[in-house]
């Protein structure tokens, strides 16, 4: 780490050091270098301080290819501390680059910091974001894709343009402000819109030709509302999910919760003329709706009438359409073998963990939690502390596997998981509201959702067979939902709530999936160029 007046020059050297030194150098590199600043931005209309990347809002896509290795340049220009996670890249072995302030130090102002990242064994639609307190409500956010390797086959014609819709709930107050309400013991004001690439109402074109296929992916970067989205007069071919290739079921219109992301095929099958593609807010009471133009080259017919309608409030088609969306069994995933070989039903899991979140009120301020548990961020992060040996920081064990049905306390929570083990997870939600669940380094089983309280009986209705494997679910009001999940990454893992107000709050924790090998076929060595904070300052990472 170095200040920006010697940056330039060492740019060469670290590159390559990377090179020679990371995740796989039979893999080809990608590099990026980046400048993190504030800038105008106009997503509702009016002018407000947004984070930028290369001057951009949304960010630079990250456009690469089945275990590439990506080397991201980050050059901090904000007056604080800035942290970038990358959500749905598992980090395999290498939860040090994972982006949260549990596994990675901020980069500090005027400072920067050389992610390297891998692509390894995904494909898929995936994004990244800032990580420390509200900054996510401020922009900072882009979109990562993930090809096939050329010799994978894919199972749909190679389509003729591939578009990224990044969609969310968007706040005129600066992310200073929504950090005083929350700050303060009082949940964030409803939104006041919604935003399809950073833009408003009819901001943003998707341009197509007539009779062509196309790719969208679509992801909620939002940090408070599930989002519905739909094209006027065209139907959607939903072909992946998280890095899962899925049955090809058609859909008018698409459910997408918070930090969750879906490919849907579209054809361009329609009149020629421009027509509305729609989101809009899910389970609220007020409906928030924005639009962006499909637009027919060389045609002329703007858009008109009224904006086509979708679902609002409605729980039960929600729920039906979750448990329509299926694994491909046949299709490849990122290697050749059938994404149907691994045969998650017929793994007995080793243990069931039970996670159940509120929203009780500690000394008097409102807060989140999981299992009686809201989490503190410590001064340290936790991956440096266990790797350095650093007491008081954290202590395993701090949250049980289990509802505890005690009062709710504040702990810097974290659990002990055993490496290559394969278990259980119930998510059990007894509040009014959908949650959103993400667990980093890892893609899971969803194998069942139902309304009511988890029963060791409900095991009778899951899935064993083709159920989507993804990096977020959705819980419902009232309802569980169980995933299967095979432990083979280890690291130090945050299992969080991606309703941002909530995260920050306290509704997330990490588990620490730990084996006493010391091998790098297991886990990567801490980075040389690693960043250390808190109480991990002073102590050395590798020799270079």
């Amino acid at each position: 780490m170095r200040v920006f007046s010697g940056a330039c020059s060492l740019i060469a050297v670290v590159a390559l050091l990377f090179v020679l030194n990371v995740v796989n150098a039979d893999n080809p590199y990608r590099y990026y270098t980046w400048r993190i600043t504030y800038g105008d931005i106009y997503p509702l209309g009016v002018k407000q301080r947004g984070i930028l990347i290369n001057g951009q809002f949304p960010g630079p896509t990250i456009d690469c290819v089945t275990n590439d290795n990506l080397i991201i340049s980050v050059y901090n220009y904000l007056n604080e501390p800035f942290l970038l996670s990358w959500n749905g890249l598992q980090q395999r072995r290498n939860s040090w680059q994972d982006g949260t302030f549990g596994t990675t130090c901020p980069i500090p102002p005027r400072r920067n910091f050389t992610y390297a990242l891998q692509a390894k064994d995904q494909i898929g639609t995936f994004f990244y974001f800032p990580s420390l307190s509200l900054h996510k409500a401020a922009g900072g956010y882009g979109s990562i894709k993930v090809y096939s390797r050329p010799l994978i086959p894919v199972p749909y014609p190679f389509p003729a343009g591939d578009h990224v819709v990044l969609a969310g709930d968007w706040f005129k107050r600066t992310q200073r402000q929504l950090k005083y309400f929350l700050d303060g013991g009082h949940n964030l004001p409803f939104p006041d819109g919604l935003i399809i690439n950073g833009r408003g109402w009819n901001g943003y074109t998707f341009t197509v030709e007539q009779g062509k296929t196309y790719r969208f992916r679509v992801s909620n970067v939002g940090i408070a509302t599930s989002i519905n989205f739909r094209i006027q007069g065209h139907m959607m071919k939903l072909v992946e999910v998280e890095g899962s290739h899925t049955v090809q079921n058609t859909y008018s219109s698409l459910d997408v919760h918070l930090g969750q992301s879906y490919a849907v095929l579209v054809t361009a099958n329609q009149p020629p003329k421009d027509y509305y593609v729609v989101v809009s807010s899910r389970f609220t009471s007020k409906v928030l709706t924005t639009t962006a133009v499909l637009h027919y080259r060389n045609s002329y017919a703007k858009v008109s009438g009224y904006v086509p309608g979708g679902p609002t409030t409605q729980i039960d088609s929600s729920i039906n359409q979750a448990r329509s969306i299926r694994r491909n069994l046949t299709a490849s995933g990122p290697r050749p073998n059938p994404q149907g070989s691994y045969h998650y039903g017929l793994v007995k899991p080793a243990k069931t963990i039970m996670l159940a979140n509120s929203a009780p009120y500690i000394n008097g301020k409102l807060r989140y939690a999981v299992n009686s548990v809201s989490y503190v961020s410590p001064d340290t992060p936790l991956k440096l502390a266990d790797y350095f040996n650093i007491g008081g920081v954290f202590s395993v064990g701090s949250i049980q596997d289990r509802p505890t049905g005690g009062n709710a306390y504040m702990a810097t929570s974290v659990m002990h998981a055993d490496f290559r083990s394969f278990i259980e997870i119930v998510f059990q939600n007894w509040e009014n509201t959908v949650q959103s669940w993400h667990i980093d380094g890892y893609s899971f089983f969803v194998v069942g959702m139902e309304g009511g309280q988890w029963t060791e009986g409900s095991r009778l209705k899951y899935n064993l067979r083709d159920a989507v494997s993804r990096y977020t679910t959705q819980v419902y009001p009232r309802s569980w939902t169980a995933i299967y999940i095979a432990l083979d990454n280890v690291g130090m893992w945050n299992i969080r709530s991606e309703d941002w107000a909530r995260q920050y709050l306290g509704q997330q924790f990490y588990l620490r999936v730990y084996t006493q090998s010391k091998s790098y076929r297991d886990e990567l060595p801490i980075p040389k160029n690693a960043l250390l904070c808190g109480r991990a300052r002073g102590h050395r990472t590798r020799p270079l």
